[in-house]
């Protein structure tokens, strides 16, 4: 079930736009520069990234290194907390929930009040001099090979513009070309506008250089980076021109970049070997190799997975893809490419901004992924860990990108460290377990972040972040993994928990806590009436994920033979914890009490997690609490909620996981058509507010999710409880395929249990699907609507046992 790409050996050709025409799914192209961040075309290699404006007549590429933060380590622990936290408890139980709020932010907010933020590296200009733009100009992004690339004529001579960012090399790479001997010139600089520590150009036999060398913020041991661009020509004279190498009459220019950092390397001499080694690599490889190497490893990645959700109008399809954007506010009908083209660039931004760093410190993608071009980005572009940070992640084992996972739990064992010390400062837990809040840096500052009501205190980060390993764990089924990843990470996380819970009402409680960023009216006897207030006692995005936890320690305790206190201890634990609630109005209540939301088209949809992503509200686990989750989406909906991009995309993963696929892909057409800029990226709220990487990954995780579903649940069909032990995956195909996509295919998802999954359907209907075990074990089965099906042409009736490397054949009975 492949579907038509261009040739891989085009890679070893000189690339021109004439050679074939760009599909739709995969490309997006512009006549144009761009003229501002949200429409340049970003190229990472998970450490190093740019942005690419592809400008005339002098080209800036807006470059990153993503240990680039704005200072060292900062103690944040505010000291005073643990004898406050007594009196907070006492306030919380005794209904003063404005004294108890009052209380938590003078003597338990971090101290400063944020961490460190993410930065800038340097930029670097191209000028080619001359000015106009030439003619037959068009820049593309290709989401498959991970190439940018520029074209355009000036005099008769055709100028090409490559780009590509290479993780085997460890290096950005450029390679300038003109049709015509002798016609390339251009001047080559980097810049940075703050704290710069010196800044050289050296020219050599055969290669020349640009180095610059700073800080990442004003602190004696802030982070320090040196920064080089490496650059050889055929044909033409090379000279300084100051701290610029200007290059003349040349023909072809290769140029290779890399920045390290004392994040990774703690003295300079160690700092400057590793750039050099990467630089002399890639340079005595020479650009071809570079590329061919970078293209074999990317497209490992993106081409596991190939999607077609039906083909758009040619008219349409050609459009340039800013003018595909604005032709699809009025016609979306015409356009169902669109969508794949944004599922498949959502893999792409996710491979190019995660990836394991060699040299150890792997960092995973933030707010903005990779690309920031301020030293004050939007929210510091900090790792936001009460939704955004996890969205980013969403897609990466369904999709088949297991690999970009790694970083993010890199960064969780950093930070386990210092929630350790965080948990016994602020809580008096001094039993080895950790904490963490709202926000991390890239030190794993495990504090709490910033100062106010709605999103300080909330300390269940931690929790979240542990249940991403345990997934990885069942999608991959390494137990290896399990036992010396996952295991320490869950019992660490789970003995917080032990210590920092508190007896109450027969139940274990969290508090002072939140429901993630959402206010609500104080009642008449909880002290201010009508004041908005949100620290409270157990909302019940914290009784779901301590469910979750508990659980994830029981079944590894399980799979891994353990059965001392760590199994009878979380056994316990998970019995007193409280069960979602339903309110007067059928829907699944989000605090203690059916309070009055302030807002209540919230953005965040917090109390739903058991929703998704976790599974403990889903239709076949808990049919009545999937109902009552449910109606909470729709008050949340109807009141206006999924007003930001990121969370308009989490609103089609919840309907998906209802199994209403029209509903997701209804909001799939209204964010396409709201929040996209004009380089698809993802936005707080429409085109020139803060990008946010979240909403693309989160797009392309709902898309999987109405396609492939994979749940433990207690029985296929049935409505267990939300205690029930979970005892095998569900691998469920087309769950909520919408109707506006009736003919299609998906070549590569992957289920829970590793089973990798390929589909056909037609007339909304199941054609076959062929699913691989790559690691054995049972395999239950359901097809959308519960319908009748066979395996290998024998009719269905219960789970299978399955053979690691066999196939096993699904048709219609």
């Amino acid at each position: 079930m492949k579907f038509a790409t261009l040739p891989t050996l085009l890679f070893l050709l000189p690339q021109t736009l004439a050679l074939a025409p760009l599909s739709p799914s995969t490309y997006l192209h512009y006549p144009h520069p761009a003229n501002s961040s949200q429409s340049a075309l970003p190229i990472g290699n998970g450490r190093l990234g740019a942005l690419i404006y592809g400008a005339l007549p002098a080209e800036t590429l807006s470059l990153n290194e993503n240990s680039v933060w704005s200072g060292p380590w900062l103690d944040r622990t505010n000291r005073a907390s643990s004898s406050a936290l007594p009196s907070v408890r006492e306030l919380l139980k005794q209904g003063n929930l404005t004294a108890a709020g009052q209380l938590v932010l003078r003597s338990m907010a971090g101290k400063p009040n944020s961490p460190r933020m993410y930065g800038v590296l340097v930029n670097m200009t191209l000028d080619f001099g001359g000015g106009g733009i030439g003619e037959g100009y068009t820049r593309w992004l290709d989401t498959e090979r991970g190439l940018v690339f520029v074209e355009y004529a000036v005099g008769g001579v055709k100028y090409t513009r490559e780009y590509l960012a290479s993780h085997p090399a460890g290096v950005l790479a450029t390679r300038l070309s003109a049709s015509q001997p002798g016609k390339l010139s251009v001047k080559i600089s980097l810049a940075r506008s703050k704290w710069v520590l010196s800044h050289t150009a050296t020219v050599k036999n055969g290669s020349s250089s640009v180095t610059l060398v700073a800080n990442s913020g004003q602190e004696s041991d802030a982070i320090e980076f040196t920064s080089e661009v490496r650059i050889l020509n055929t044909g033409g004279t090379v000279s300084k021109d100051g701290t610029a190498i200007q290059i003349t009459n040349a023909t072809t220019i290769d140029i290779f970049f890399n920045a390290e950092t004392s994040y990774r390397h703690s003295t300079q001499s160690t700092r400057l070997a590793e750039l050099t080694r990467k630089l002399d690599a890639a340079s005595a490889a020479g650009y071809p190799a570079v590329k061919k190497a970078a293209i074999t490893d990317f497209t490992t990645l993106t081409q596991r997975v190939h999607l077609n959700l039906g083909t758009s109008s040619n008219s349409t399809s050609s459009l340039p893809t800013n003018d595909r954007l604005t032709a699809y506010k009025t016609n979306p009908n015409a356009d169902p490419e669109l969508a794949t083209l944004y599922f498949n660039y959502g893999r792409y931004l996710l491979a190019s901004s995660s990836r394991s760093t060699r040299s150890g410190l792997s960092l995973p993608a933030n707010l903005q992924g990779l690309w920031n071009e301020r030293y004050d980005p939007p929210w510091g572009s900090k790792y936001t860990i009460n939704i955004n940070i996890e969205m980013n992640y969403w897609p990466a084992l369904v999709t088949n990108l297991a690999e970009t996972h790694t970083p993010l739990f890199d960064l969780l064992d950093r930070a386990r460290a210092r929630g350790t010390e965080v948990a016994k400062l602020m809580y008096g837990c001094d039993n080895g377990g950790f904490v963490l809040h709202h926000n991390l840096d890239l030190w794993g500052d495990a504090a709490p972040v910033d100062n106010g009501t709605a999103y300080t205190m909330w300390p269940m980060g931690g929790a979240w972040l542990s249940a991403h390993l345990m997934e990885h764990y069942r999608f991959t089924r390494d137990e290896a993994f399990l036992k010396e990843r996952v295991w320490p990470v869950l019992r660490q996380a789970a003995d917080f928990y032990y210590c920092y819970l508190f007896e109450w009402e027969g139940y274990y409680n969290t508090g002072p806590s939140i429901s993630p960023e959402n206010p609500f009216r104080v009642p008449a006897d909880m002290s201010r009436a009508g004041a908005t207030e949100a620290i409270d006692i157990s909302p019940t995005m914290d009784n779901v994920l301590l469910h979750e936890l508990f659980g994830n320690v029981i079944e590894t305790c399980q799979v891994l033979g353990i059965t001392d206190s760590h199994l009878t201890q979380a056994q316990a634990y998970l019995s007193k914890i409280r069960k979602p609630r339903i309110g007067s109005k059928g829907q699944l209540l989000e605090w203690r009490r059916e309070y009055e939301a302030a807002e209540p088209g919230h953005r965040h949809m917090s109390p739903i997690y058991g929703l998704y992503p976790g599974s403990q509200m889903t239709p076949l686990v808990n049919s009545t609490l999937a109902a009552a989750a449910k109606v909470l989406l729709e008050q949340r909906m109807s009141a206006g909620s999924g007003s930001t991009g990121w969370s308009r995309t989490w609103v089609m993963n919840l309907y998906a996981r209802l199994f209403q696929g029209d509903k997701v892909w209804s909001n799939a057409v209204s964010f396409l058509q709201t929040f996209p800029t004009a380089n698809l990226w993802n936005t707080d709220h429409g085109p020139g507010s803060a990008f946010q990487i979240d909403g693309n990954f989160g797009f392309t995780a709902a898309i999987a999710e109405m396609l492939l579903q994979s749940h433990s649940v207690e029985g296929a069909g049935t409505s267990g409880g939300i205690n029930a032990l979970q005892s095998h995956n569900v691998v469920h195909l087309l769950p909520a395929l919408p109707s506006a996509v009736p003919t299609g295919s998906v070549e590569g998802l992957v289920a829970r249990g590793n089973f990798v999954i390929d589909m056909q359907w037609a007339d909304r209907k199941l054609s076959k699907a062929v699913v691989t075990s790559r690691s054995g074990g049972k395999l239950a089965l359901r097809v959308q609507d519960a319908a009748s099906f066979a395996v290998k042409g024998v009719k269905y009736t219960a789970p299978i046992d399955t053979t690691a490397g066999a196939s096993y054949t699904i048709t219609p009975a």
